[in-house]
């Protein structure tokens, strides 16, 4: 089979990539397209389902068409931005609103009463997750609310609710098959990942009918076949794995057993790492399903950023800077950040805090702060918080993790690596290529088709070199502007942390 190749989606929030790649992990041809992001309103994100399925179709034609034809090609396997989620007609197949994002936070005031009425802890037992607005649960029932006519339709069997993964492949099969896999399954809120299936009970409190919601199966199942005309590439070829993109990245680190934490930089920054079994966590991480091969099922400790390299590029903005490209540039004009720290829980602080109604704050400026300091704390920004996630993640596990395997795009930056490993004081591992996502859904894909395929090699890695007591300094510098920014937003001005 040395001459099968699989066409791998990684269907993120910033960017859908498309990747042809082969049995021993090379990647022969890519494409790639951007994503609009929208905020009609202070809180809210939301995308275009329909351009989401547009750009899917766009990068697999470039792609195709570098290759000289489809040749080869033996399976497609997806990798997609996780709780978001698309309502739908059955028949027509035409979205009912927008892809509410996982960003969002329109579905608190729901979080917020479910809490209020003592649901939070059940919540949490049975689908490891924390009640926040991040997941779709409550932003199905928004749908259903806001929509006119949407809730009687649902009740009526004519509509059907999915994550990108399930509406991608819902279009991709021209309606034939509505199913998700195990890993996007553990991110809705909906779903008892210890008894493995979709929970009445859950349904009923986020009041979401169960005839919406997608079969579930194993990550590396035959999930169907490409209809005709979707694409350039013929009818048939099957669509032979799906997984959350966090979860995607780790299988592509090749992370088989506890011990090494991932981390994924993109827009917000995943971190994740394997478990002996089904842990639940008390230090404000996610329990979640890693992936599914078969009938075997693992379980990881995941906690979720929701803004950081989106924080470098809302801070270059703000100083009048090209990209975060230039706010890295001139961060590195200074030593320090002079004492300044930005905290950017612009849609406000998932893991461990969860905290939905926090906003941004920056703390410590002076007359002596200039741009190069606000840039600085704001590359420091992404570090920090990746490190508090690391720390909880030794604190549930009860164990010092290895290393951590880091990629996506801010994994180029040597600048922040350095910053990382120096705060965490572990080795940070790069991975050879950014798309590790991609790759992994593809390694899956192979692996379901009986291929044993390469994990991601590292392209070097970052040694700490900062002196303890400077580590130690920065850290009690980015907790003090931590709990400034709990106080000035919590409840009658008292802060609060880990789970709700």
């Amino acid at each position: 089979m040395s001459t099968d190749l699989v066409l791998a989606i990684d269907q993120g929030t910033t960017n859908t990539k498309a990747l042809l790649v082969t049995a021993d992990g090379r990647v022969l041809h890519q494409a790639s397209v951007p994503n609009v992001v929208t905020y009609p309103r202070p809180g809210w994100a939301e995308q275009s389902a329909t351009a989401l399925v547009d750009g899917v179709c766009q990068v697999i034609d470039e792609v195709v068409a570098r290759a000289g034809g489809s040749d080869g090609i033996v399976a497609l396997a997806i990798s997609n931005q996780r709780e978001s989620i698309v309502v739908w007609d059955a028949i027509s197949g035409e979205p009912i609103g927008p892809c509410i994002i996982w960003q969002c936070r329109r579905s608190a005031p729901a979080c917020d009463a479910l809490r209020a009425d003592g649901h939070a802890g059940a919540i949490e037992q049975k689908t490891g997750l924390a009640l926040d607005p991040l997941f779709p649960a409550a932003k199905i029932a928004w749908l259903l609310d806001n929509i006119p006519g949407a809730r009687n339709r649902a009740e009526r069997g004519e509509l059907r609710a999915g994550t990108v993964d399930s509406w991608l492949l819902w279009s991709l099969t021209s309606g034939a098959v509505h199913a998700t896999d195990h890993s996007n399954a553990s991110r809705t809120q909906l779903f008892d990942t210890a008894a493995l299936r979709w929970d009445e009970a859950l349904a009923g409190l986020f009041n979401v009918p169960m005839a919406l919601l997608p079969e579930v199966r194993s990550s590396d199942s035959n999930f169907g076949r490409l209809a005709a005309g979707v694409t350039v590439l013929p009818a048939g070829i099957p669509i032979h794995a799906m997984i959350g993109d966090s979860h995607a990245a780790l299988f592509g680190h090749g992370v088989r057993a506890p011990g090494a934490v991932k981390a994924t930089y993109g827009t917000g920054t995943s971190l994740m790492a394997l478990t002996p079994g089904r842990v639940l966590s008390g230090h404000g991480l996610s329990s979640t399903i890693a992936w599914s091969q078969g009938d075997s099922v693992a379980h990881a400790l995941e906690g979720n950023i929701s803004v950081s390299g989106q924080s470098a590029a809302f801070m270059a903005e703000m100083l009048g800077l090209a990209d975060p490209a230039a706010l890295s540039s001139l961060a590195q004009t200074v030593p320090d950040s002079n004492g300044v720290a930005f905290v950017p829980a612009l849609v406000g602080l998932g893991a461990p805090y969860w905290r939905a109604e926090a906003r941004g704050t920056i703390t410590g400026l002076s007359l002596g702060t200039r741009q190069a300091h606000l840039a600085r704390a704001a590359i420091e920004a992404i570090a920090f918080q990746v490190a508090d996630v690391f720390s909880a993640m030794e604190q549930d596990m009860g164990l010092s993790m290895s290393e951590l395997r880091a990629d996506g795009s801010a994994s180029r930056n040597g600048f922040l690596m350095q910053f990382q490993a120096d705060i965490i004081d572990r080795p940070v591992a790069i991975a050879a290529a950014p798309e590790v996502s991609a790759l992994g859904a593809a390694a899956l894909a192979f692996a379901g088709l009986g291929v044993a395929m390469a994990p991601v090699s590292a392209v070097g890695r970052h040694l700490p070199s900062m002196a303890e007591a400077d580590r130690l300094a920065h850290r009690a510098r980015w907790q003090g502007a931590i709990t400034q920014t709990l106080t000035t937003h919590a409840p009658n001005g008292r802060p609060h942390g880990g789970h709700q």
